[in-house]
């Protein structure tokens, strides 16, 4: 099976991220592809990028920069979970790509992207493929958007997907898992 980090990005009190950050990992690890753990920014708690020496020299000072680079790398796939702060992704993705470079590279990554109107965060997403591409992350094209996130969640405020959000989660699996495949050779033809 493939490791596979579904990243929820937001950290503010409040966030819903969690909650759709565990429903994608639910429905990876029923998937059967992969072997999915949640990575909540939140909980992982990253400072502001604070190590002295670039990371593509892999000279890492700091225990959370090494834990950090140890959950990222050992990863063959990813999901990114992210709501849309401002036409764009939250600062604290940006942070958490920030520190490494080679942990990233030649592994595929789909996207889960929501917000509180009718964007379904797809804003957000358009800026964090931008940037992934730079780490040599592929990230697909097959992805789950989710609008109006409100709609979505039942009166306790747990996140309650329709057919249509689990249709296209797994279809971006179906995909997710071609990649993988393609990209660990990739990966491994140094």
């Amino acid at each position: 099976m493939y490791k596979l980090k579904v990243i929820s990005a937001t950290v503010r009190p409040g966030r819903k991220g969690p909650l759709i950050g565990q429903w994608i990992t639910d429905e990876v690890n029923k998937y059967g592809a992969f072997e999915a753990e949640l990575l909540d920014l939140g909980e992982v708690n990253l400072p502001l990028m604070n190590e002295a020496i670039h990371p593509v020299m892999r000279k890492y000072e700091h225990e959370h920069t090494k834990q950090w680079s140890a959950k990222i790398g050992e990863a063959d796939a990813f999901i990114f979970v992210t709501a849309e702060y401002d036409y764009s992704y939250p600062a604290s993705l940006k942070n958490a790509l920030e520190y490494l470079v080679h942990e990233w590279a030649f592994k595929p990554a789909g996207m889960v992207s929501y917000s509180i109107g009718p964007f379904a965060g797809v804003r957000a997403v358009s800026s964090l493929k931008a940037d992934l591409l730079s780490l040599k992350v592929v990230s697909l094209s097959e992805m789950v958007n989710i609008p109006s996130l409100n709609d979505f969640l039942n009166e306790e405020g747990a996140f309650m997907p329709n057919e249509r959000v689990i249709g296209n989660a797994k279809i971006m699996l179906d995909q997710l898992v071609r990649w993988t495949k393609g990209l660990k050779t990739i990966k491994e033809d140094k």
